[in-house]
């Protein structure tokens, strides 16, 4: 059943501005600028100013269930964008090997990672980073920081690394090496 309107709010925090223009949305805070074009999904999306604040507000007009779906999606989209842009995003890997220790290099100031030694081969794996995330060394021993503004670039950047490290012909029960991550926070941590 189709319901005549949908709604969902978002309410914009200060020192961030969010402009719309033919369903693209940017977003602009103290890290940085971040925009996104959604304009695949047919959706009202407007600007709201209350009385200090502003939010943003999302609507379907006779949306069906899948439609419906999309509405809560492009929500958490521009929340991510408004946590991006005031927090970041933070990824930690962990380098895993039972046998063979694997190097990891970061390289071009952390806009690409070198993988030497997987399972001791000689093979060198190069993994560029999406623009706008950097990958650096921890302090801790094995383990990789990877952070940036946008949460799709950073977990993608993260993911192609994993992915460069997939142990393949071999029984993976047996072969647990490769580089995995192991935390998901924000650059900029809330004191509690």
């Amino acid at each position: 059943m189709k319901d005549i309107s949908s709604v969902e709010t978002l309410t914009v925090p200060e020192g961030v501005t969010v402009t719309l223009k033919a369903r693209n949305i940017t977003v602009e805070g103290p890290r940085g600028k971040i925009t996104k074009n959604v304009g695949h999904i047919q959706m009202d999306i407007q600007l709201v100013k209350k009385s200090k604040s502003q939010q943003v507000v999302f609507t379907v007009w006779h949306g069906a269930r899948k439609h419906v779906a999309c509405l809560r999606t492009i929500r958490s989209l521009v929340e991510n964008m408004i946590t991006g842009v005031t927090k970041g995003f933070l990824y930690k890997m962990r380098l895993v090997y039972a046998h063979f220790p694997i190097n990891a290099i970061p390289g071009d100031g952390g806009k690409s990672i070198q993988i030497r030694n997987f399972l001791g081969e000689k093979f060198v794996r190069e993994c560029p980073m999406l623009e706008g995330v950097t990958v650096a060394m921890s302090d801790v021993k094995d383990e990789l920081i990877i952070s940036g503004n946008d949460i799709e670039k950073v977990s993608q950047s993260a993911a192609s690394i994993t992915d460069k490290c997939r142990v393949k012909d071999k029984d993976i029960r047996k072969f647990l090496d490769g580089i995995y991550i192991s935390e998901r926070t924000t650059v900029v941590v809330d004191e509690a």
